[in-house]
């Protein structure tokens, strides 16, 4: 989606040689799918950590220009999250052999930017940061509630500077409310909003999920919000100040669970990989590992009692002859089915399963999964050229248009790695722009 001031990018003046050269227009675009979508829109990036950075990770690999801004000597607060960090090459840019290895964590959602480093408390940053204001069409920030209205860079104070800016606000409890001013993490919202009160086994203490999937979620929906909001810009002209929060990210995301207890006042409860609702839904095991099986219909289960586990028996039995009596008899029918599992290996399992039309899978670790042959004919992940850390393996952008991704442009920024140029690009001097460094304002 392209604002329309963009559509012809031959007649477009803003469209000038820097933002061909950033955004690698060409006619090689074409082949690799579509056209990326946000050609030529410029993303201001005051995001760090996780809920922000995915969501602005996602406006650049449709070819949005995204300038991440980071705080002068340490970024990024997860570029010093390591280890693991990729290793340095010996042939890393003189300008950055000061800085640490780059971390795992910073590399995973920060592709396709550039980085500078300003100072904003100080005045003369603080004019760099409208600059960008000005020129770009999207502000994407993940700062307390009012923090960067206390600064000089609330909605207020950027849509007098850009009428036309898509302002989108990441916060961990909205812009309104008794907790708007309270900082958001994602394991706190897991906790708070109910998610971790269903993760888990019934006999255990409450579990956060492996990922901060609060935080991941949240970027979806705010990267979702902007490109309406930019259609919205489209249509009216007037800027759009967007507010996303954790909180309210994961309500929604409570699904069927939230409709249970809001519809029916029906309270959840733990179950680990088990389902309240079907049986058999649930991890189980095996000789010598485990296997996630889900018959979530009587189809199913009669295919699973006869053809897999060889016991016909079960599929008529009184006790499990459709889904509801199943449910009612849960503990029965799990440990009939564990005592056959158990008798044979995890390989002998999934050639009985394949190609039955019964749900399964495996439970993987991390190299079982990036090994699994899907990876391979999929190609989900991608090798980029680093120029701090050499070849770094990543998980490529999962959605193919017209059976190609989206390209990754460029690698994951060092630390201040495009100052200077972005600094150029909005008409700072050479000399301007060695007395803010010396001045440590860039």
């Amino acid at each position: 989606m392209i604002l329309s001031k963009y559509r012809a990018l031959s007649a477009v003046t803003r469209l000038d040689s820097r933002f061909i050269r950033h955004s690698h227009i060409s006619t090689q675009s074409t082949h690799q799918g579509i056209l990326p979508p946000l050609t030529g829109i410029r993303v201001l990036d005051l995001t760090r950590v996780l809920a922000g950075p995915s969501c602005t990770m996602l406006l650049a690999d449709m070819g949005a220009d995204v300038i991440k801004v980071e705080e002068v000597t340490y970024g990024d607060d997860t570029r010093s999250w390591l280890p693991p960090s990729a290793p340095v090459s010996p042939n890393s840019p003189k300008e950055s052999l000061h800085l640490p290895p780059e971390s795992a964590y910073f590399l995973a959602v920060n592709r396709n930017k550039r980085s500078i480093t300003v100072n904003f408390k100080d005045p003369a940053g603080l004019e760099v940061i409208q600059r960008l204001v000005r020129s770009s069409d999207v502000l994407v920030e993940n700062f307390i509630a009012g923090k960067l209205a206390g600064m000089g860079l609330g909605w207020e104070d950027c849509k007098v500077l850009n009428p036309q800016l898509v302002y989108a606000s990441i916060t961990g409890y909205g812009q309104t409310g008794p907790f708007r001013e309270a900082a958001g993490y994602d394991v706190i919202i897991e906790a708070e909003a109910g998610l971790m009160h269903i993760t888990g086994e019934p006999d255990r203490p409450p579990s956060k999920v492996g990922v901060a999937v609060t935080d991941l979620m949240t970027g979806l929906y705010a990267h979702g919000a902007i490109l309406a909001g930019l259609r919205s810009v489209q249509h009216t002209g007037k800027g759009v100040w967007i507010d996303c929060n954790l909180f309210e990210t994961q309500l929604a995301s409570l699904a069927n669970i939230a409709s249970n207890y809001l519809i029916a006042g029906k309270e959840a409860s733990r179950h680990g990989t088990a389902h309240p609702s079907i049986v058999p839904y649930q991890v189980f095991p095996c000789k010598d590992g485990f296997l996630m099986i889900g018959a979530g219909n009587d189809k199913q289960f009669r295919l699973l009692a006869e053809k897999i586990l060889e016991k016909p028996e079960l599929a008529d039995d009184a006790r499990f002859v459709n889904n509801a009596t199943r449910v009612a008899n849960r503990e029965a029918l799990v440990d009939i089915i564990t005592s056959v599992l158990q008798r044979h290996e995890k390989d002998y399992w999934i050639d009985r399963f394949t190609g039955l039309g019964v749900p399964f899978g495996p439970i993987n670790n991390i190299q079982q999964t990036f090994a699994h042959p899907q990876v391979g004919a999929r190609q989900a992940t991608v090798e980029v050229d680093h120029p701090r850390a050499g070849t770094v393996r990543m998980v490529a952008p999962p959605v193919t248009y017209n059976g190609k991704r989206m390209p990754v442009r460029r690698p994951p920024p060092w630390l201040s790695q495009h100052t200077k140029e972005v600094m150029l690009e909005l008409g700072y001097s050479h000399n301007e722009i060695a007395e803010l460094r010396a001045r440590k304002i860039i």
